[in-house]
């Protein structure tokens, strides 16, 4: 989390937009955390998308005539969005996903290692350790109560549930807040832009 998978996702639709591609992209009704209809980055990037309530739906929703599939926050889609891509991109199109590689755990978080597995192209992007500085390749969970226990896999949330970690100071176990980093760098990003 807090690594910049949306707006890389986000960058790579708007130059295919650019280069007069038909573009559609996808988001889980899971995701409502910042608009319940476009896809959004933690630094407020936006773009419209289609709302899907499980993989199936992006087939049964394509436009006719797209070219270039984008689709976020893959992981809520579980493991059915997998041929579904795989279709996608036997057919011609240009499928570009974004979503965690492991759940706050550090266990890989499905269905990411079998789309890593048919990606022809693959980046990781790592956020910013907020306990070190360090590179950090961990969704931290700060969340443990009746109302999200930790064996609860999916809980989407930001800044309030998870915070990025490093190797060396992530723990599978849910962990006090380090400190509101991203709290304190978003108006520098959306200024920043």
């Amino acid at each position: 989390m807090f690594s910049g998978k949306t707006e890389e996702l986000i960058r790579r639709l708007r130059r295919a937009v650019i280069a007069r591609r038909k573009v559609q992209v996808f988001k889980p009704r899971a995701d409502s955390r910042y608009d319940p209809e476009s896809v959004v980055s933690h630094s407020q990037q936006k773009m419209l998308s289609t709302v899907v309530e499980k993989a199936s739906d992006i087939l049964e929703k394509l436009a006719p005539d797209v070219e270039v599939v984008g689709i976020d926050e893959v992981q809520f889609l579980g493991r059915e969005v997998v041929p579904i891509v795989k279709n996608l991109a036997d057919r011609g199109l240009r499928v570009v996903v974004a979503g965690l590689d492991q759940d706050y755990r550090g266990l890989p978080f499905e269905p990411m290692p079998d789309l890593l597995a048919e990606a022809e192209y693959i980046t990781k992007e790592l956020a910013i350790c907020v306990v070190c500085g360090e590179p950090a390749n961990r969704s931290q969970r700060l969340i443990d109560t009746a109302e999200h226990p930790v064996d609860e896999r999916v809980r989407v949330g930001a800044h309030e549930a998870y915070e990025p970690r490093c190797r060396k100071d992530f723990s599978p176990e849910p962990q006090p807040a380090t400190r509101p980093a991203q709290q304190e760098l978003l108006p520098f990003l959306r200024n920043g832009e």
